[in-house]
């Protein structure tokens, strides 16, 4: 019992270093992100066991208005 216990961790030992990759894989959204003019209007449903069923569209933001007034 104690020898393959010995084994196991001497495998697992030799092993860890090859796990390490020498260019680590970096995970990028393939969609960019949208720009400041876009925005997404979402409306969600419940679904069962706690889920959700969510849908989302694209909708243009509206342009912001300043209001200034002197006095």
């Amino acid at each position: 019992m104690r020898r393959s216990l010995t084994i196991v961790g001497l495998v697992l030992a030799a092993l860890a270093p090859a796990a390490c990759a020498p260019n680590p894989i970096v995970a990028r959204d393939p969609v960019p992100a949208p720009g400041p003019e876009e925005a997404y209007r979402c409306e969600s449903r419940s679904a069962v066991l706690n889920g959700y069923w969510s849908t989302c569209e694209p909708v243009l933001r509206e342009r912001e208005v300043v209001v200034r007034s002197k006095g």
